[in-house]
């Protein structure tokens, strides 16, 4: 048997291929983990402008008051500027703001994924009355995770009840 017709990768080879790899590892893995995080925000974000979308066209489609609440369970609203733990969204007939045996939930939201989260400026929650408009709820939400403010999102809502997001965050929690 001859050994002229084998042919192999020699040390230096190796050496070369899997210091390239390393290189090509280095660059791409933090670029992934980016990638991951902006689209666990921008799911988030999604998420919160479809549930105050679906809020309001509710309330138009009913012509009854549909809140949507900061969710302490699946069956009560916290009462808080903290959002992580996820919202409500319920028709609002009972007791203004709160779940009572008179109102229907429609829409339950879970806890904020891994770090992100969630605070309203100055609202606990936000009711959009028959006509669509969310007049004296308007607010600025602040969408956040573990990068900071400038990696956020400001979900704005107006008394007219339009939802817009906007890149960054005022401040992070």
């Amino acid at each position: 048997m001859s050994l002229h017709g084998t042919r192999g990768m020699t040390l230096v080879e190796l050496l070369v291929t899997v210091s390239i790899a390393v290189i090509l590892l280095a660059v791409a893995v933090p670029s992934y983990r980016a990638l991951a995080l902006n689209g666990r925000r921008m799911a988030v974000a999604n998420e919160f402008v479809l549930a105050l979308t679906y809020a309001r066209s509710e309330a138009v489609k009913r012509n009854v008051p549909i809140t949507v609440c900061s969710r302490a369970t699946n069956a009560t609203c916290a009462g808080s500027l903290a959002w992580d733990n996820g919202w409500l969204v319920f028709i609002d007939v009972g007791t203004a703001g709160s779940v009572d045996a008179a109102d229907l939930i429609l829409m339950v939201y879970p806890v904020l994924p891994g770090g992100t989260t969630l605070r309203s400026g100055a609202r606990k929650r936000v009711t959009f009355h028959a006509t669509g408009f969310s007049a004296g709820f308007n607010d600025t939400f602040r969408l956040c995770d573990r990068r900071g403010p400038a990696a956020g999102r400001s979900i704005v809502l107006s008394n007219q009840g339009r939802v817009r997001t906007e890149p960054g965050a005022a401040t992070c929690p």
